[in-house]
């Protein structure tokens, strides 16, 4: 007799198996498994099996890094192939503040600010945060004031843990007790002989083992259970071996991540000691914040790690191909939320030599300028001699709705309470990684899908989409302005004025312009031109030539021109460019980051009167055309 597969996880399916395998023997022919206490002793065992099969489909998960769902194990997978996850990151801010001396008895020549707590936040939404140094520092008195310029501070709290080596216990771990740790905030001395802190000499941080020897003073870091960290030190052969008695010293920084990004105000909270090493009481200025709290970041996810684990054992520390950048700069520059990387071969005209990196930040729409030279000091430690890696300001694709959703009313409360179940989903769907990464596109059928489905009242809706970049003026200054779309531009009218902009003022023309176009008779090109609005539907061309338009690339080039002045201010002086793209499902291509933009998404609320009854002849019914009819401008 066979034996049966138990293969799989139903109880119910399990019990029947059992039922038929004894069945099929003689001796149970005809019995009645309902109703004799073999039912209980088949439970038992249908139970068994079942607890069994699920344990061990459970295990056979846990033991491969896509399909793992715990985090020590996925963590101890990633450790196989030399991945170390990101750890917690403490937001930073720059301030400055001075401190006035002529009150003092003493005349100090220097002042110190002792390592440790410098300020506080006032408040970050229902919660406060502690801002601290790792180290002194000191600046000079002049003329009775000492002056603390731009120091970069960092949230969170200092604290220190030492260790004894132990030479009973040769598989001694250093574990640090504290969970949410700042990795780069680790610091570690030794004092290799056991004399005394004063001879304890620095040890560093080793992310791999080149350049590694049997006298390097390092350590390496891993992650453990409950998101600790634990410090491995050298064997002696990568990295010198630590003897007892040796004393182990660690400081480090216990942060709570990204919570505590965006502090603007900051109050005074640290300890100011003379060149005498006496403590100064005397009043701070208030502090001034150069730059608010920012790069706060949680531990790195578990999804992150099954990303990005591969793909560092993959590029072997080393920067060759576009995965290979991809893969790097997260763990350079956590903050990063998504990278764009291509060679400069893939442009037109090409760029031998270079490649390209765009990055969009967790914390705000551009990468500030000291990070990018900070990135390109520390990509030029993997990159291949030769390759210049260059990191570029990132370019928003902004998407625009005009959407009229048909509904019934007598099927909804009211047309605004529809329309506000309408703008949740569309912001859920601007919100989701579908669109908030490089490469996406805005699939043009699940989102009208998406309007539909939004409540049952709703029957069709009939949406046109635009591309809008924003021009970044360079005032009083003559400058050339190339702007891509990187999807083909529709010509709508032949006449001119497909593409509109906002308002802005050019030297020389005393009024405010705009720019639109004429296309050529071929339709794949176009001029640029200048006009004023001198009433609805109303203009006058003040610069006939002002740029050409290449329709099938998406490209606007302005000739140079002298910007003075923009209606649009938002951060920067701008000028909104939208055109009309030939499909609506757009791409976000190399460097480009679309962005569906909720705010100039216009949702009119239309009744069917069909489907409602009110009109079911359809006379006078309300029509809505699947083409832009907006102005000649960007009001």
């Amino acid at each position: 007799m066979a034996l049966v597969n138990f293969t799989n996880l139903d109880f119910d399916q399990i019990k029947t198996q059992i039922k038929d395998y004894l069945r099929a023997n003689s001796n149970f022919t005809d019995f009645d498994y309902e109703g004799s206490n073999m039912a209980i002793l088949i439970d038992m065992l249908a139970y068994n099996s079942y607890i069994s099969a699920y344990n061990a489909n459970m295990v056979s998960n846990e033991v491969f890094i896509d399909s793992a769902t715990l985090r020590e194990n996925v963590v101890a997978l990633a450790r196989n192939i030399g991945y170390v996850p990101r750890s917690t990151t403490g937001a930073k801010a720059r301030i400055t503040f001075n401190l006035n001396t002529a009150n003092l008895s003493t005349n100090p020549v220097q002042i110190t600010l002792k390592r440790g707590v410098v300020a506080t936040t006032r408040s970050v939404g229902n919660a406060s945060y502690t801002y601290t140094i790792p180290a002194d520092i000191t600046v000079p008195v002049e003329n009775n004031l000492a002056t603390f310029t731009d120091i970069e501070i960092f949230e969170g709290t200092y604290l220190t843990q030492t260790y004894t080596v132990s030479a009973s216990n040769p598989n001694q771990r250093f574990i640090l007790d504290n969970a949410n740790i700042d990795t780069s905030s680790i610091r570690v001395s030794v004092d290799e002989d056991g004399t005394g802190p004063l001879q304890a000499v620095t040890y560093t941080l080793a992310n791999s083992l080149s350049d590694v020897t049997d006298k390097s003073r390092v350590f390496f870091i891993q992650e453990i259970e409950d998101e600790r960290y634990e410090l491995i030190f050298g064997d002696g052969v990568f990295g010198k071996k630590l003897e007892a008695p040796a004393t182990i010293t660690v400081n480090y920084n216990i942060t709570h991540g990204e919570s505590a990004n965006g502090a603007s105000a900051f109050r005074f909270s640290g300890r100011l000691l003379d060149n005498d090493g006496n403590v100064v009481d005397a009043a701070t200025s208030l502090i001034k914040t150069e730059q608010n709290a920012i790069g706060g970041s949680s531990i790195e996810s578990i999804a992150s790690i099954k990303k990005y684990a591969p793909k560092i054992y993959a590029s072997q520390n080393r920067a060759v191909t576009a995965n290979d950048y991809e893969a790097l700069i997260p763990q350079i520059y956590p903050e990063a939320e998504s990278v764009s990387v291509f060679g400069g071969e893939e442009l037109n005209p090409p760029k031998y030599g270079k490649v390209f990196i765009t990055i969009k930040p967790s914390f705000g729409p551009f990468v500030p300028e000291g990070v990018k030279q900070n990135l390109k000091r520390e990509l030029r430690k993997y990159s291949v001699a030769g390759i210049v890696p260059e990191i570029t300001d990132l370019k928003y694709l902004y998407l625009e709705l005009d959407a009229s959703a048909y509904y019934n009313p007598n099927m909804a409360p009211s047309a605004n309470y529809v329309l506000a179940i309408v703008k949740e989903n569309l912001q859920a769907y601007a919100d989701s990684t579908e669109l908030n990464r490089y490469g996406a596109r805005l699939k043009f059928s699940k989102m009208t899908s998406l309007i539909d489905n939004s409540h049952e009242s709703i029957t069709s809706n009939i949406t046109t989409v635009e591309m809008r970049r924003d021009l970044r003026a360079r005032l009083n200054e003559f400058s050339e302005y190339e702007i891509c779309y990187g999807n083909p531009i529709r010509v709508n009218r032949k006449t001119g004025y497909n593409i509109r902009s906002s308002g802005f003022r050019v030297a020389g023309i005393n009024d405010t312009v705009y720019l639109s176009d004429i296309p050529d008779a071929d339709e794949r090109t176009g001029t640029i031109f200048f006009f004023r609005l001198l009433a609805d539907d109303q203009v006058k061309i003040v610069r006939k030539s002002a740029g050409i338009i290449n329709y099938e690339k998406g490209e606007v080039l302005l000739n140079p021109v002298n910007i003075v002045g923009t209606s649009v201010l938002r951060g920067a002086e701008l000028v909104e460019i939208s055109v009309p793209p030939v499909s609506n499902d757009i791409i976000g291509l190399q460097d480009l980051y679309l962005q569906l933009d909720i705010t100039n998404t216009s949702v009119d609320m239309v009744s069917d009167e069909i489907a409602s009854g009110t009109n079911p002849s359809g006379s006078n019914y309300v029509i809505t055309p699947s083409y832009s009819t907006r102005g000649l401008v960007r009001k």
